[in-house]
């Protein structure tokens, strides 16, 4: 077989590339950090490090399995960032392992929450998503992470054998709170909201607040940020209600029509005393929600 010869991508084909990708970047991601929110900070931070790549000239073997080790090495350092403990896998006698067909494994890794990956080692983790649930070969996954392939067959053979363990015992998930404030604050937005008081909402928010309309626009500033409400104004798809999305206080985004059903998107709002400086609107990202853990908060 010939050798890949590294070419260079232009810009227009990197960015149809990322968003027929993105998806797929942001499920790995979001089970590498245990998080679709911090998956979505890990996938925006490859992307932009992709851009700057190809911007610098960069020429590129295998676009898709190059994408995904810039989105390992991103994760590895949000890991980092949040200090969490890093374990190493000796390759000792491993390399004699076999790699089954693994059908079983991969319904198990696929239906897996993302509490659970994260008592996987980041070796194993990551292999195990690579192979299981995204269906990466092996020599694919060992481009992405950087692994030999008997470090590569090593963790995803212990990654498999441990979330077979996991998958035996119930989950234990501390039900999310939220003090008495906060959901006052929470619930006065939402109620404003609901009520189309744009007028009232734009009283609640600071004048340097920064706004992400996730895989849309940003914007900054009181005067700016205030248009975003009227394009809800304008619309009629939507009610909200105060709830959790992985355990953080969140704003989740329903059909009016099926209040008590399906949420179609979330919203994160910061607070300073009274004032919201800052908005992210996961509306336009409904990958965000495939593997997120979403709780209503009643009353």
């Amino acid at each position: 077989m010939d050798a890949m010869i590294p070419r260079k991508l232009d810009r227009p084909a990197l960015e149809a590339m990322l968003s027929e990708l993105r998806p797929k970047l942001h499920r790995y991601c979001a089970r590498m950090a245990g998080s679709v929110i911090d998956g979505e900070d890990i996938v925006q931070e490859t992307l932009l490090k992709a851009l700057q790549a190809v911007d610098g000239s960069a020429a590129v073997e295998r676009p898709e399995q190059w994408l995904f080790r810039i989105a390992h090495n991103a994760a590895q350092d949000h890991l980092r960032r949040r200090q969490r403990e890093r374990s190493r896998i000796t390759e000792a006698d491993m390399t004699t392992i076999e790699d089954p067909s693994g059908g079983a494994d991969s319904r198990l890794a696929a239906a897996t929450g993302l509490r659970s990956f994260m008592r996987l080692s980041l070796a194993q983790r990551s292999a195990v998503i690579l192979v299981d649930v995204l269906g990466l070969s092996l020599h694919e996954t060992c481009e992405v992470s950087g692994a030999t392939l008997a470090a590569t067959k090593a963790a995803l053979h212990r990654g498999r054998a441990r979330l077979r363990l996991l998958a035996s015992e119930p989950e234990q998930a501390a039900v999310p709170k939220l003090d008495a404030e906060d959901e006052r604050r929470l619930r006065r937005y939402v109620d404003l909201f609901n009520a189309r008081d744009f007028d009232a909402v734009r009283a609640l928010i600071a004048e340097d607040i920064k706004l992400e309309v996730v895989n849309r626009t940003r914007m900054r500033g009181k005067a700016e940020v205030s248009t975003y409400f009227g394009n809800y104004d304008r619309a009629s798809d939507w009610t909200l209600s105060p709830g959790f999305v992985d355990g953080r206080p969140a704003i989740l985004i329903r059909d009016p029509r099926q209040p008590d059903g399906p949420v179609r998107g979330f919203m994160l709002v910061e607070w300073s005393g009274e004032r919201v400086i800052e908005i992210r609107d996961f509306r336009y990202a409904p990958w965000c929600l495939v593997d997120a853990e979403i709780s209503t908060i009643e009353g």
